[in-house]
């Protein structure tokens, strides 16, 4: 499913109403019923309070108000506005309202009572809020939150960015939001989503042509979609069809991530698998494998990667290499910034670059833009602070935090020419090509070591059976929380480690073969 900006769904009404002849009082009216119908289903019949903005999110309320009370409901509205200052279509909605008996009030001060035993609707502000509240609509929002009654707020919690999911100064914390057509961004992104509680989009008659637009470059990764990017698996086929992933990782005190990284990349659909080590943990490396293969490379003398190492890299993978996956526990040296660059300047295999060998693209991330081969990046917050700040010290998720996600991956992707993975609650993934795709897997008992590193060996065992890097990338991200997801069903959330999202990743692949 599409995900928009507020302006996108500003234009999509526009055309519904201009170019489909579709008045906007009549998508008022269903936005309205929409709500009122989810109320009723949830809540029943009971006291409905309904504090209703001056726009046309107002409107929308003021129709549920009319609605549910029209179907037994004790109802009163708290309109922000007097009636001269309410938007043409909130003001005709008003009017029906009160023609048809609602108690309708004004002011931005919840009298004693009010709030008893009531579902409240949020219809203040919706997805046109541009600054930050204060004042009254502040002090409203902090009574309300402090209640405890359950909220549904139409089309996004008052407070919420449509846009970024950030909380412009105050936000209403809603059980239910009911919104239209398609989810907002910002409906996604945290901490917009703990603001929306349950997220329900209801159809209220906007074109299917509007709504599924090469125009909307923002998607929501469905199972449908996920599953359609499953590769196929013919009769007549051996493991060279399905990829020779080259892992280099690994040093020593870090030799787990390597191991992970293979046993993911094997789980995910891997044909071979290779492991690429500092020559002196070949022993402790050889104890361990089994399906893997172990390709030793020269040691700096420490247990981690010599600069020499590149040339035998390039080797192997010009000569069976289908896929060089490089990072996880590497450490960051001098000989692992030349290791990377070098890659990145001659491999003729896909990357898929994580953890360490971000780090050792820190501020030089442009470096990407001469890449000779298809580049995947998978950093969190942290790393990918990193490639945006110069100086190693800004790195961190408060950085992160100021920037708009969606649209700081779309630009870094679009720049560099690479396929973006940036992890976190959701991870977003963003291609050269203008697109991003916010993953809907996933939970926080994945917040745990190695979750990277398993995520990694996902991709770029997709990326060898031949999937594009983007579509790797999409599916491998969403098989990787599927994983976390059935793992913290059976374990909880609290005890999830990272061999456990590696187990669950055959009953991921089961369960999207049936969506």
């Amino acid at each position: 499913m599409k995900a928009a900006i507020a302006e996108e769904m500003r234009r999509i009404d526009r055309a519904t109403i201009e170019e489909y002849g579709i008045p906007g009082a009549v998508l008022m009216e269903r936005a309205g019923l929409a709500t009122a119908a989810k109320v009723n289903e949830i809540f029943g019949r009971k006291k409905v309070f309904v504090l209703a903005g001056p726009g046309n999110n107002g409107g929308d309320g003021l129709v549920a108000a009319r609605e549910l009370f029209n179907r037994g409901c004790k109802v009163k509205v708290l309109l922000t506005s007097k009636p001269d200052r309410l938007s043409p279509e909130c003001l005709e909605r008003y009017k029906a309202a009160k023609k048809a008996g609602v108690v309708v009030e004004f002011g931005t001060r919840i009298a004693e009572g009010d709030l008893h035993s009531a579902v409240v609707i949020d219809a203040v502000f919706g997805t046109g809020l541009n600054k930050p509240l204060s004042g009254p609509f502040s002090e409203l929002i902090g009574t309300l939150n402090a209640s405890g009654v359950p909220v549904v707020s139409v089309d996004i919690p008052s407070g919420i960015s449509p846009d970024t999911g950030r909380v412009l100064g105050a936000a209403v914390r809603a059980d239910y939001t009911v919104t239209f057509g398609l989810p907002r961004i910002g409906h996604m992104l945290h901490p917009g989503a703990e603001y929306c509680g349950r997220l329900y989009v209801e159809d209220i008659g906007f074109p299917r042509a509007l709504l599924t637009s090469d125009m909307l470059k923002v998607e929501t990764v469905e199972p449908a979609a996920a599953s359609a990017l499953i590769p196929e698996r013919p009769a007549c086929s051996y493991k060279g069809d399905y990829g020779h992933v080259l892992v280099v990782a690994g040093s020593r005190g870090r030799t787990g991530a390597a191991f992970m990284t293979a046993a993911a990349c094997l789980r995910a659909g891997a044909g071979l698998v290779t492991i690429g080590v500092p020559e002196t943990l070949v022993d402790v490396f050889q104890t361990r494998v089994t399906e893997e293969m172990l390709l030793p490379l020269p040691d700096a003398g420490n247990g981690a990667l010599a600069a020499a190492a590149l040339d035998p890299i390039l080797e192997f993978t010009a000569g069976k290499g289908d896929v060089i996956a490089i990072g996880p526990g590497l450490g960051v040296s001098e000989d692992i910034k030349k290791i990377v660059d070098g890659l990145v300047l001659m491999s003729d295999a896909p990357l898929v670059i994580d953890a360490d060998a971000i780090n050792a693209l820190a501020g030089r991330a442009l470096v990407l833009k001469k890449a000779r081969s298809p580049v995947v990046l998978t950093p969190h917050a942290g790393e990918f602070a990193g490639l945006l700040f110069e100086p190693a010290g800004l790195k961190g998720k408060g950085r992160v935090a100021e920037i708009d996600v969606v649209q700081t991956a779309l630009s870094f992707a679009k720049e560099t020419g690479t396929c973006l993975v940036l992890k976190g609650a959701p991870t977003v993934t963003a291609s050269a090509d203008g697109r991003a795709f916010i993953n809907t897997t996933g939970n926080p008992g994945m917040a745990t070591a190695g979750s990277g590193d398993v995520l990694t060996g996902i991709a770029a065992a997709l990326l060898g059976q031949g999937l594009y890097p983007v579509d790797a990338s999409v599916l491998g991200v969403y098989l990787h929380g599927l994983a976390g997801d059935i793992a913290a069903s059976a374990r909880g959330m609290h005890s999830i480690i990272a061999s456990d999202i590696i187990n669950c990743i055959p009953s991921a692949f089961l369960s999207l073969s049936k969506s």
